[in-house]
């Protein structure tokens, strides 16, 4: 007889449940460091393989991409409008994270926490936008091979995958290179996906237990507020542009999206979710060539959630240190927000290096940081799940507007 298999997003709900259970039990009865010694290491193995594929994921899965349109034409076609639409709702996500943010701090539900004493953060060396884009340009491939900067790996797969196009007939075998590394590369990433089950539930038992209701009393609200933002972000801005575009009903969007939203939740990490992506992606109707090359490009570039949890966490921030935020410093978080979420790798914890490049922008301690730094996980796993459903809903959109004007372009040639 055929054994049921549990589906592997139901593994990972039921490892978040039972990680969720053994924390509180460890916690409540003093065994916290059993967590720390015995469980976290079973998880940081995990996040150390994720790590390790993320790279090798973007880089070839890009290049493959590219060539795979056969046109650069389409590859700019295409790039134009995933970055257009990545740049109109992370901005509009900084907006609805300032109006929940202004919301609950009027209304006085942001409770004043003092730092630790003695707790340290590392200090961004600059939040200059002309550096940012001088470092987006690597000077040595490998260099950024190894440090994981995964603006300057996209740089390095866009330049390539135009290269293979450009050299035509001659570039045929560095095709079938990329093509068949690509799905080696894919065939690894889904035995380490595999083991996620396991590395979620070390690692939400050994938060709970090590954070315990303390911290999550203390910080419940801030909470609530960035998922109200997730949440609103998500049934309006995506839904509608899913309707309005693709000409999809909502309810079905989230039905084929729910899998890679889930896993996304629970790996907090967007580049690690992209072979759940592009199943997703694939079930909703977009093309294959189009989601290999928009999906990677928004686990890097198309940080909605980062940008609601930013400005959220800004303002709060601030609140905590006394300073009252006028309408034209919320208009420069909007804008530097927007453009450090578009700087922030899609690797787990990444969106706390971009929030201290936003509060250094602000002239805010960025010692406060560690306010919220123990909780970082729980705000990461809304924030990457509404990532990614953005990464599906660009895709699904790009996907309708090619085919339309590639519909158009017939109807003009007959």
């Amino acid at each position: 007889m055929n054994k049921r298999r549990i589906s592997l997003p139901v593994q990972i709900l039921m490892a978040l449940i039972l990680g969720i259970a053994v924390g509180l039990v460890c916690f409540f009865t003093g065994m916290a460091d059993f967590t720390t010694s015995y469980l976290k290491p079973f998880g940081t193995i995990f996040v150390n393989l994720l790590k390790f594929i993320v790279v090798p994921v973007v880089l070839l899965s890009m290049i493959d991409g590219i060539v795979s349109m056969d046109d650069m034409k389409k590859v700019g076609s295409v790039g134009v409008k995933t970055m257009a639409y990545f740049l109109v709702t992370t901005a509009v996500a900084c907006v609805i994270g300032l109006i929940f943010a202004n919301i609950f701090n009027s209304a006085g539900l942001f409770p004043t926490l003092s730092l630790e004493e003695g707790a340290v953060w590392d200090k961004p060396t600059t939040a200059n936008f002309m550096d940012t884009l001088i470092g987006i340009f690597p000077s040595n491939m490998w260099d950024a091979f190894v440090r994981a900067d995964m603006l300057q790996v996209i740089v390095i797969a866009l330049f390539l995958g135009g290269a293979i196009l450009a050299a035509g007939e001659k570039g045929h075998l560095c095709r079938d290179m990329v093509s068949s590394a690509n799905e080696v590369i894919n065939r690894l990433m889904e035995f380490i996906i595999s083991l996620s089950p396991i590395g979620v539930f070390t690692m939400m038992a050994w938060v709970v237990a090590t954070q315990g209701a303390e911290i999550l009393g203390h910080l419940a609200l801030v909470l609530l507020c960035a998922y109200l933002g997730y949440a609103v972000h998500a049934l309006l801005v995506y839904s509608l542009s899913a309707r309005a575009f693709a000409g999809m009903n909502p309810i079905r969007f989230f039905q084929g999206a729910s899998a890679a939203m889930i896993f996304a939740f629970t790996s907090t990490s967007s580049a690690a979710t992209l072979p759940v992506s592009k199943e997703c992606a694939a079930e909703l109707g977009a093309d294959d060539d189009i989601a290999s090359f928009v999906l990677p490009l928004g686990a890097t570039v198309n940080m909605d959630g980062t940008a609601i949890y930013q400005c959220v966490a800004t303002v709060f921030l601030a609140t905590c240190a006394g300073v009252h935020l006028s309408m034209g410093q919320m208009a420069t978080i909007v804008v530097t927000a927007t453009l450090a979420s578009i700087g922030t790798a899609g690797v787990s914890g990444a969106g706390m290096i971009m929030l201290a490049m936003v509060l250094t922008a602000m002239g805010i301690d960025v010692n406060l940081i560690m306010i919220i730094y123990g909780v970082d996980r729980l705000f990461d796993m809304g924030r990457t799940c509404l990532n990614v459903t953005g990464d599906i809903a660009c895709s699904v959109c790009v996907t309708k507007w090619e085919r339309d004007k590639a519909e158009k372009s017939a109807g003009a040639a007959k």
